[in-house]
């Protein structure tokens, strides 16, 4: 028994000494998303859908909820966030050639037809975030008709 209670205050120590440490925050500044907004043309309902469900992990701006200060939560949140910003960055929307934002729009067509996003995991924190069906035919149709834009735009193959 005596082995448990070195273990258990062991690993509470470790655990204590772990709140000091977390990764970098991604707490740009939300105008970065700026530009996103206004090449797109977002009319009001899909930017409030954008807000509320995508700038938190596809931006350089993130909103983080309170547990975010307990580590481990942190690590696995900064994973999420990088993981989608490497996938889609709107911060980085100007950077993108009119091909690549023509892929990107249709990715994104993609994953919210097959309701992979945003991610149940997201959802399950931020109930603001769950999209209904009007939502997504909002978002479908405002990434489709934005997309003919790049379609012709994109440089010859």
């Amino acid at each position: 028994m005596k082995i448990l209670k070195k273990l258990g205050l062991l690993l509470l120590v470790v655990f204590i000494i772990a709140q000091f440490f977390g990764p970098e925050k991604n707490d740009g500044d939300i105008a970065s998303v700026d530009a996103f907004f206004a090449d797109t043309n977002l009319p009001k309902n899909v930017k409030a859908i954008f807000t509320s469900s995508c700038v938190d992990c596809h931006s350089d701006s993130t909103r983080y909820p309170w547990y975010n200060n307990i580590t481990p939560v942190n690590y696995w949140l900064d994973e999420h966030v990088n993981d989608g910003k490497k996938h889609f960055n709107i911060s980085r929307w100007t950077d993108y050639s009119d091909k690549k934002k023509d892929h990107k729009l249709d990715e994104l067509i993609e994953m919210v037809e097959e309701k992979e996003m945003p991610l149940p995991s997201y959802t399950w924190t931020h109930s603001d975030a769950k999209l209904s069906q009007v939502q997504i035919d909002a978002v479908l149709s405002w990434a489709k008709s934005v997309r003919l834009k790049y379609v012709f735009l994109k440089e010859p193959q």
